[in-house]
């Protein structure tokens, strides 16, 4: 359960979870601004460890960051016109770099790519490229993973305004095709409908309606026709 509460100038957050002993464990956070920082995320875990996440804008378009958990990254967000790019580095142990860029272009398509360079190894430890196209009621992505070994393809398809069709595949050397998942949104007259099928076998859907100006989400899934894996959630956002 998580529950939401501005306390003043501070949002706190309160996320609690039941195990399977039945016992309860509490994570309590907030997000505030202060001389020109802003503290996105400062955070305490059940267990007492602590979570800083806090970003500032240097100039036009440029943002820096620092997030501070089991490890410490310190990142570079920049922006200006149709280009964007980030850049992150690991501060704690001084044994990763890692940056990315996206550029649009004409035609409604949208490339980029990402590289990863190991500071211990003095090697190039990832690197992928992507692009993406929208017109219309189409929508398509192709990225890259493993180093340009596999290929991912994600497209989605507004049939109207009451049906939307999305699917995501795999596909390389080794394996021509894994389907991902299948799934779609209909807007019916009782509310939004999502269902996804993925390649396990399990069957997600939900349903999302706003009841007296508060947003409810009802949540299932199950492995194939087996009931004995049935779950189920409930979400309300007041």
């Amino acid at each position: 359960m998580k529950c939401k509460k501005s306390a003043g100038p501070v949002a706190v957050t309160i996320d609690t979870t039941r195990g399977k002993d039945g016992s309860l464990s509490s994570k309590v956070g907030g997000k505030f601004n202060y001389s020109g920082i802003a503290f996105d995320k400062v955070q305490h875990e059940a267990d007492g460890s602590p979570t800083l996440e806090t970003s500032f804008i240097a100039a036009p378009g440029l943002k820096l960051s620092f997030k501070g958990s089991k490890g410490a990254d310190l990142g570079c967000d920049y922006k200006a016109g149709n280009f964007c790019a980030t850049a992150k580095l690991d501060v704690k142990d001084l044994n990763k770099f890692s940056s990315s860029a996206c550029m649009s272009v004409s035609g409604g398509v949208t490339m980029g790519g990402d590289v990863a360079y190991s500071l211990k190894d003095s090697v190039l430890s990832g690197y992928n490229v992507g692009a993406s196209y929208a017109s219309g009621p189409l929508f398509a992505a192709v990225t890259t993973s493993n180093k340009l070994a596999a290929v991912n393809l994600s497209m989605m398809y507004k049939v109207n305004n009451d049906l939307t069709l999305a699917s995501s595949t795999s596909h390389s050397a080794t394996k021509s095709c894994t389907v991902s998942g299948v799934g779609g949104l209909y807007k019916a007259s009782f509310g939004d409908v999502k269902a996804k099928m993925g390649t396990d076998r399990v069957l997600s859907a939900c349903l999302i309606k706003d009841v007296s100006k508060t947003k409810v989400t009802l949540s299932g899934s199950m492995t194939g026709a087996d009931t004995s894996t049935f779950k189920y959630g409930l979400g309300v956002s007041m």
